[in-house]
């Protein structure tokens, strides 16, 4: 069961990961979008620690050659399911995470301002597991108990928000499956 605290800042009974990454959101900014997001570290692999690392700067350009292109990000989300359904929270709701960089969402721009990021473990030409949908879709519903105008036309993929420049969830993210779950 997926349960904010008191407070609206972090999931209760889930892994924490504390990232630097992060910092205040602009004043009387209020969450209305929730951005997913895909992810694999190194490209195309599951499993790994790479992506705990890279969320917190200790990620080591030496282990893989593509980690050497990104060895000076300094990105974040707030949560991420991997393949088996494990939720970790990186960042707490009250803080901008650095997930969306140059972004809009009708007509704003700086969609780290206002939105919750979620990163799914997964590339964009393959499948997602059933289970990180069944959590995707248990976390929006508890997030939209907190921010009601996080409604289903305010969810979106960061190809959506940075067209061009994103891919991701990428096309094998099934919108139609999260949509039904959400009801």
């Amino acid at each position: 069961m997926v349960k904010l605290d008191n407070k609206a800042q972090w999931l209760e009974n889930v892994r924490q990961v504390a990232s630097p990454n992060c910092d205040d959101r602009p004043g009387n900014v209020e969450i209305c979008l929730l951005v997913i997001h895909g992810i694999s570290l190194p490209p195309g692999e599951f499993g790994t620690p790479c992506i705990d690392q890279l969320f917190t700067n200790a990620l080591e350009p030496s282990v893989h050659p593509y980690f050497e292109q990104i060895k000076d990000l300094k990105v974040s989300t707030h949560l991420f399911i991997g393949r088996d359904g494990q939720l970790t929270q990186y960042v707490p709701f009250d803080k901008r995470a650095w997930h969306a960089g140059q972004s809009e969402f009708n007509g704003r721009e700086n969609c780290n301002d206002f939105s919750i990021g979620i990163e799914l473990e997964g590339a964009d030409d393959i499948g997602y597991e059933p289970v990180q949908y069944e959590v995707l879709a248990a976390v929006i519903k508890e997030l939209q108990q907190a921010w009601p105008l996080i409604a289903k036309d305010n969810i979106r993929g960061h190809c959506h928000i940075a067209p061009g420049r994103k891919t991701d969830p990428g096309p094998a993210f099934d919108w139609d499956r999260l949509r039904s779950l959400l009801g």
